[in-house]
């Protein structure tokens, strides 16, 4: 019932345009693409855990969120956003709200040939020390000819909260990934193989597949291995490794 409300208020938003959003990412980690000026994007990310930590099996994740365009230059480019994220946890489910945005520059905007860079943030909870993980990254990425793209940045948060099993800080690391359009076999498919560093729950490998089934509408389908399963992130304690499905649609 909840989920639902949120989804009608949502609804109810998008048509008075007021401007909500979630981060732009690959399969897990932040990208350094922009929803463009006037656009909006609307993710519902499911997470599916695959396996029993102590005979248990943790609840999954439920994301919904939309991205909105922040600046309507050609060659500076931002976001903001909110998601409503669902931990199966009431101490989290109770503080559901998170914030985000993130500028930088697309390839060549710099000079001729330059990278991608995108400065950010997100996780940007309501409750202190239980979700405000207020997470600051910062990506470089570049289009390899005949490769794909790669990126690579680093990210650090909220140390109380982004922690090990042990309760011990663990609240930064690396990202890194890459993605391609899959060309040779059709432009409707992408690839991408994200990593985010650290002991905390975040960390993780992600390798998925994106088919677009026209040009504003596409589904993902991922698998995410986690750095530290028994990283402490919810009351269970569960952080067992996860199958992701997410429908994206661009308005």
């Amino acid at each position: 019932m909840r989920r639902f409300l949120f989804i009608s208020v949502v609804l109810f938003l998008l048509g008075n345009e007021l401007l909500f959003s979630t981060p732009s990412t690959q399969i897990w980690i932040p990208s350094t693409d922009f929803q463009k000026w006037k656009t909006m994007h609307l993710g519902l990310d499911n997470y599916i855990r695959t396996s029993k930590i102590d005979g248990i099996r943790g609840a999954g994740m439920f994301d919904l969120g939309l991205t909105a365009g922040l600046l309507p230059f050609e060659k500076f480019q931002g976001e903001i956003g909110v998601d409503f994220l669902s931990m199966g946890d009431s101490n989290y489910d109770d503080h559901p709200f998170y914030f985000n945005a993130k500028i930088g520059f697309p390839e060549g905007a710099i000079f001729k040939g330059s990278p991608a860079l995108a400065i950010g943030a997100y996780n940007i909870g309501l409750k202190k020390n239980l979700t405000d993980y207020n997470i600051i990254y910062g990506l470089i990425a570049k289009t390899i000819p005949i490769l794909g793209r790669v990126s690579a940045g680093y990210y650090s948060g909220n140390g109380k909260v982004l922690v090990d099993e042990n309760l011990n800080k663990a609240n930064s690391g690396l990202l890194l990934s890459w993605d391609r359009t899959m060309t040779e076999i059709s432009d409707k498919l992408w690839l991408a193989v994200d990593y985010q560093g650290g002991k905390n729950y975040l960390g993780a490998l992600s390798f998925g597949a994106s088919w677009a089934f026209s040009t504003n509408v596409s589904v993902i389908f991922g698998y995410d291995i986690y750095n530290n399963k028994k990283a402490y992130y919810n009351t269970n304690n569960q952080n067992a490794n996860t199958f992701t499905a997410q429908v994206d649609i661009n308005f």
